[in-house]
């Protein structure tokens, strides 16, 4: 049996960034599935706080290059690539001048949220497929971490259906406490848009807020999962929108953890 090959998709990954408790899951799972056989890929935004030669960075050329559409315009991904210190794992990092050079991830020196967050997620979505595609790597599972990821899962059961490298691929969806109260404008759908999208496939994320974004990722994602850390809105958030493909894991200690994704991600590959 050739080995499950797990992408996780995340905003932030220790050492690298944090500024939630995703960093720390993004770390220790995948380390702890390579650990158990599976291949492991890792993709996050390269935001203007991560200090590219004390974790040396540098740009993959081959990886580089392709423009990416967000709504009428089109802007260059580049990508970048650094080892996780003292684990076989590489993390590839998504780049672009306009959006991710800014020495903050969310929101400025006032503490107010950039409007083109829309945009640098729609970035960031596609561009992790595109990556993907170029590395000609087939992942069994795409494991979504966060709002910032929940488009993924929407493209690759539209746009990305036919693509030989995607034909199979499951993705899972979690979601934690990191909301935000922006809302944001008229034209999200046409941002989000691509070939085969309509407004009724974009239906779930028509409130154009946080909200809007979980609920288009559980719409799309074969899995949903969920700490016992989320609030009581966003759970029951969960029940109305994902009931039946929710996942509740536990904050069990840690080989459990493991074992509990272990599994979760060899069923879903079938």
């Amino acid at each position: 049996m050739s080995k499950l090959r797990i992408l996780y998709v995340a905003s932030e990954i220790n050492p690298f960034l944090q500024t939630s408790e995703v960093a720390n899951f993004v770390r220790a799972l995948p380390q702890a599935m390579q650990e158990k056989g599976m291949e492991i890929r890792i993709l996050v935004p390269r935001f203007g706080l991560i200090n590219e030669r004390k974790n040396r960075l540098h740009e993959v050329v081959r990886l580089s290059g392709i423009n990416i559409a967000v709504g009428e315009e089109e802007k260059p991904l580049i990508i970048k690539v650094a080892s996780i210190p003292n684990a076989k794992l590489q993390v590839y990092f998504i780049d672009n001048e306009d959006y991710f050079q800014r020495k903050s991830v969310f929101h400025d020196k006032q503490e107010k949220f950039y409007e083109d967050n829309d945009e640098r997620a729609i970035f960031f979505c596609k561009g992790v497929i595109e990556t993907v595609k170029k590395l000609g790597w087939a992942p069994d599972v795409v494991h979504c971490n966060d709002w910032m990821t929940s488009l993924i899962p929407l493209y690759l059961k539209t746009t990305y259906k036919n693509e030989p490298l995607f034909k199979d691929t499951k993705s899972v969806f979690a979601i934690y406490n990191t909301g935000f109260s922006h809302k944001f404008g008229d034209d999200l759908f046409d941002k989000v848009k691509m070939v085969d999208i309509d407004d009724n496939i974009l239906a779930p994320l028509k409130s154009k807020d946080y909200e809007g974004f979980l609920k288009i990722g559980m719409e799309y994602a074969d899995m949903v999962i969920k700490s016992e850390e989320i609030s009581d809105k966003l759970t029951q958030l969960i029940e109305e929108c994902s009931k039946d493909k929710k996942c509740e894991i536990n904050n069990e200690e840690d080989e459990e953890l493991f074992e509990s994704y272990y599994n979760i991600y060899n069923d879903l590959a079938g």
